[in-house]
C-alpha cells in the first residue's frame, strides 16, 4: 500500500465490496478478545457494540446494531439517534472504527467458523 495520502483515498473509495467488508472492522472488548483469541472483527447486525470516541452525546453508550451500510461505510446502533426539525426521529451513522465489539451474534455457524480459522491462524 502507498503512503500517499491521495492514493490511500483513491484505495479507499474504489475498493471492491468484499474488501470494504474488511475494511468496516471494529476491535473486540478486552474481555471478548481474550475469550476468542483474536482482536478484530468485521461488524455485523445484530452484534452488540459500545461507542468510544466521536459526539460527547454518543460516546460510552451501548446497542445492538441495526443496520450497517457498506456504501456509505456507516454503522446504524440501536438507541443512537438525533431529532430532525420537523421531530422525528433518524438512527445516527458511526464508522466502525469508532466502536468496539461488546458481544458478538453467535447464531452464525458461518461466523463461528470464520472466527475458529482466524484463531487457529494466530496460533502458528
Amino acid at each position: 500500500m502507498s503512503s500517499k495520502p491521495s492514493k490511500q483515498r483513491k484505495y479507499y473509495f474504489n475498493a471492491p465490496l468484499h474488501k470494504i467488508g474488511a475494511m468496516m472492522s471494529a476491535h473486540l472488548s478486552d474481555k471478548l478478545r481474550e475469550e476468542l483469541g483474536i482482536r478484530s472483527l468485521p461488524v455485523r447486525k445484530g452484534d452488540k457494540v459500545r461507542v468510544v470516541r466521536g459526539d460527547i452525546r454518543y460516546r460510552l453508550k451501548e446497542g445492538k446494531i441495526i443496520k450497517v451500510d457498506r456504501k456509505k461505510r456507516r454503522i446504524y446502533i440501536e438507541g443512537i439517534t438525533r431529532k430532525k426539525a420537523d421531530g422525528t426521529e433518524i438512527p445516527v451513522p458511526i464508522h466502525p472504527s469508532k466502536v468496539e465489539i461488546v458481544e458478538i451474534n453467535r447464531d452464525d455457524e458461518e461466523r463461528m467458523k470464520i472466527i475458529e480459522r482466524r484463531r487457529a491462524g494466530e496460533a502458528s
